[in-house]
C-alpha cells in the first residue's frame, strides 16, 4: 500500500484541455482516477496507456512496436488498445472443436428428436458413471505422479463436459440455438424420375420438418392419396414457420466490445446477418417446395385435367357458338325466302291488278267511244237539245256496264228522236242521283262503291291534285320512307283517295316540286284561317234535325223564301260519289282507335269539313239499318 501511495505521489498524467480542462489528474495502478475535475477517463485504451506509463505493462507483442501511434483532429495522440480494432475482434472459435451434447449424454441416436426425461435419465446414469470419485481406480493404475495428476485433470474435465451437456440441452432456449448449429443436410434435389417422386422428396421433408415450429408435420404421402390431402400438404409448406436460430452467422463478440455503444452496433450487426441467414433459410424451403410441386404426379394429372376440361368447355362454347351462328343465318335465310316469297306475291297480284285495270279501262274507252259515235249524228243535228257536252258528260259519269247497256239501247232504236230520249233520261237519272246531303231518294242506301280499280283512267289520270291530298302525299312519304315494303301501295291506301300508284309516282316529281304562287299567298292565308263561329239559325236547326231523323229535305222545300245564303248551304251538302268512296276509303282506313280520326278522315276527303263527314257518317248508318230491318 505504501508502495501505491508513492506511486501515486510520483506518477501524474496529463491528457487533452477537452477533458480536464488541462489541469493535471493523479491516477493509480488500478487506472481509477484520484481526481476527475469534469470528466472520468475509462476504457481499454486508458487502463493501457496508464499501465505503460507505470512501467507495469512488461508484456507485449511483437507487433506492437509497429503500431504508429495515432491522432486525432485536434493534432493530440493516443495510442491505441492492444489487440483491439474498430469494428470489434471477429470471433476465432472454431465450430468444428465444439463438443457433441448428445453423444456425451448417450443419446447420439436420437439428437433433436430426445425428450426431457430421456435427458434426465440418460444424465444421472452418465454423471454416476463418469464422477471422479467413481474414477480413482483409474489413478492408481498410473506410476508417476504427473501422469496420475494429468489423468485427474482428464476425468474432471470430461465431468464438467458432462455437466455442461445438461444444462445446455435441460434449458430450452440453449438446446434450440444448440440444435440449430448441429449439423445437417441442407441439400435440396432438384430433379428426379416421375417413379422415383416419393423416394427422393420424401426423407427430404421428413428431414426438414424437424425445423417447423407447428408439430407433427403433414407427410408427402403417396400416389394414391387424394387432392385435398395433396394441397394441404403444400398449403403447410408454403407457409412453413422455422424455429431455425443462426447462432454461427454472428460476426461480432460482444465481449470483445468497448463500450456500450460499440456493443449495441455490434449487436445490430449479428442481428442483420441472422436476419440474412433465415432470408436464406426460407428461400431454401421455398425452392423445396416448388421443385417438388412441379414434379409431383399428382399435380401433373390434375393440370392435365384441369388442361383437358378447360378445352372441352372452349370445344364446346365453340360449337355452341357455331350451331347458334347456323340457326341465325337459318333464320335469315328463312326470313330472306319468305320475304321473296311474299314480294313475288305481291308482284304478282299488282301485276294481276294492274292487267285488269288496264283491261277495264280499254273496255271503259270502248264502251265510251262506242257512245260517242252512237250519238255523234244527234249531237250534230241537236236533237232535243242533246249537246257533245251532255255525252261527255255520261262518258264521265257512267260506269262500264252502264254504258254498255245505254249503248246497246241506243243500238237497238234507230231513230234520233228515241235516242235523244234515251240520252235525256240517261242525263236525268244520273242527276236525280245527287241530291242536296248526298242522300238517295227513297231513303235507299246507296248501292256499295266498286272497288278504287274500278275508276276511269281518264279520272285518275286527269283529276288534280287538291292541297289536302297533296299535303297527305307529303306526310305519307315522310312516315313511310325509303325501303318500306310496298311503300307506294301504303301511302296510295293513307291518302285514300283511290289515286292510283302512277298517279302518286308522277305527283311525287311533279305536283312536290311546284314552288307555291305568291300571288295566291293570301288566299292560302285565308283558307289556313280559323273559320268564324256559325251562329246556328231555326232554319239549319231543323235541317240537322231532319237529318237526324233520317229524312232528307229537297230542294223545292228550301227554295221558297230563301236567299243566296240557304242555296249556298244547301250546296255544301251536296256528296259526290267520288267524295263517298273517299269517305268510305278513310273510314277503312282510320278506324275507331286511331288518335284524331276525323279530322284524318275530313283531311281524306276533298272538300268536306268535319262536321259534314260526322253528319254524312251518321246518315249512312241510318240508312243501312233501316235498310238491314226491311
Amino acid at each position: 500500500m505504501d508502495t501505491m501511495d508513492a506511486q501515486v505521489t510520483l506518477l501524474r498524467i496529463t491528457y487533452s484541455p477537452e477533458i480536464v480542462n488541462s489541469e493535471a489528474i493523479y491516477v493509480s495502478s488500478n487506472s481509477l482516477p484520484v481526481k476527475a475535475v469534469n470528466f472520468e477517463p475509462a476504457g481499454h485504451s486508458f487502463h493501457t496507456a496508464a499501465l505503460k506509463a507505470l512501467g507495469l505493462d512488461e508484456e507485449e507483442d511483437a507487433d506492437t512496436d509497429d503500431q504508429s501511434v495515432l491522432s486525432d483532429d485536434k493534432g493530440h495522440s493516443y495510442m491505441p488498445s492492444s489487440g483491439y480494432s474498430s469494428k470489434g475482434k471477429k470471433k476465432s472459435g472454431n465450430e468444428d472443436n465444439q463438443q457433441d451434447h448428445y453423444a456425451l449424454l448417450g443419446l447420439g441416436h436420437l439428437r433433436f428428436l430426445a425428450t426431457e426425461e430421456q435427458i434426465r435419465k440418460s444424465y444421472r446414469e452418465t454423471a454416476l458413471k463418469h464422477h471422479p470419485d467413481k474414477q480413482a481406480a483409474l489413478l492408481l493404475a498410473e506410476e508417476t505422479e504427473e501422469a496420475k495428476q494429468a489423468k485427474k485433470d482428464e476425468i474432471e474435465a470430461h465431468f464438467k463436459s458432462i455437466q455442461e451437456a445438461y444444462e445446455v440441452l435441460i434449458d430450452p432456449v440453449k438446446r434450440r440455438i444448440y440444435d440449430s448449429t448441429d449439423e445437417f443436410d441442407d441439400e435440396i434435389p432438384t430433379d428426379c424420375a416421375p417413379q422415383d417422386f416419393f423416394k427422393v422428396f420424401g426423407p427430404v421433408f421428413l428431414r426438414n420438418g424437424r425445423w417447423s415450429v407447428t408439430q407433427p408435420v403433414l407427410s408427402l404421402g403417396d400416389d394414391n392419396s387424394s387432392l385435398a390431402e395433396v394441397d394441404s400438404f403444400y398449403d403447410f409448406w408454403y407457409y412453413f414457420k422455422s424455429w431455425r436460430e443462426f447462432p454461427h452467422a454472428d460476426e461480432f463478440d460482444l465481449e470483445q466490445a468497448e463500450s456500450r455503444d460499440h456493443k449495441r452496433w455490434m449487436e445490430r450487426q449479428n442481428a442483420k446477418l441472422r436476419e440474412k441467414a433465415r432470408r436464406e433459410e426460407y428461400v431454401r424451403i421455398r425452392s423445396l417446395v416448388d421443385n417438388a410441386y412441379k414434379k409431383d404426379p399428382r399435380i401433373l394429372r390434375r393440370k392435365e385435367e384441369e388442361k383437358a376440361e378447360k378445352q372441352r368447355k372452349k370445344d364446346a362454347k365453340i360449337l355452341a357458338k357455331k350451331r347458334q351462328e347456323e340457326e341465325a343465318a337459318k333464320a335469315v335465310e328463312e326470313e330472306k325466302r319468305k320475304k321473296e316469297e311474299e314480294e313475288k306475291r305481291a308482284a304478282e297480284a299488282a301485276l294481276n291488278q294492274k292487267k285488269l285495270k288496264e283491261k277495264e279501262k280499254k273496255l271503259l274507252r270502248k264502251e265510251r267511244t262506242r257512245l260517242r259515235s252512237l250519238s255523234s249524228s244527234i249531237v250534230s243535228k241537236k236533237v232535243l237539245g242533246v249537246s257533245g257536252d251532255d255525252v261527255e258528260t255520261l262518258c264521265m259519269s257512267l260506269e262500264t256496264e252502264k254504258l254498255r247497256s245505254l249503248c246497246d239501247e241506243l243500238e237497238k232504236t234507230g231513230e234520233d228522236n228515241e235516242r235523244a230520249e234515251i240520252l235525256k233520261s240517261a242525263l236525268r237519272g244520273d242527276d236525280e242521283k245527287k241530291q242536296p246531303n248526298g242522300s238517295v231518294q227513297n231513303g235507299a242506301m246507296p248501292p256499295p262503291a266498286k272497288p278504287e280499280n274500278t275508276l276511269s283512267g281518264y279520272e285518275k289520270k286527269e283529276r288534280p291534285w287538291d292541297k289536302e291530298e297533296i299535303e297527305m302525299l307529303r306526310k305519307g312519304m315522310q312516315k313511310y320512307p325509303k325501303g318500306t315494303s310496298r311503300r307506294w301501295e301504303v301511302i296510295s291506301e293513307y291518302i285514300g283517295t283511290g289515286r292510283s300508284v302512277e298517279e302518286i309516282l308522277k305527283a311525287t316529281k311533279t305536283v312536290l316540286l311546284q314552288k307555291p304562287d305568291s300571288s295566291k299567298a293570301f288566299d292560302s292565308f285565308l283558307e289556313k284561317r280559323k273559320p268564324a263561329p256559325v251562329i246556328s239559325s231555326p232554319l239549319t236547326t231543323r235541317q240537322d234535325r231532319e237529318v237526324e231523323n233520317g229524312t232528307t229535305p229537297t230542294l223545292t222545300e228550301n227554295v221558297p223564301n230563301s236567299g243566296p245564303d240557304v242555296a249556298s248551304s244547301s250546296t255544301e251538302d251536296v256528296w259526290s260519289a267520288v267524295q263517298e268512296r273517299a269517305l268510305i276509303q278513310a273510314l277503312k282506313t282510320f278506324p275507331k282507335e286511331t288518335a284524331q280520326r276525323w279530322e284524318r278522315v275530313a283531311a281524306a276527303v276533298p272538300g268536306k269539313t268535319v262536321n259534314q263527314c260526322k253528319k254524312k257518317f251518321t246518315v249512312m248508318k241510318e240508312s243501312f239499318r233501316s235498310q238491314k230491318s226491311t
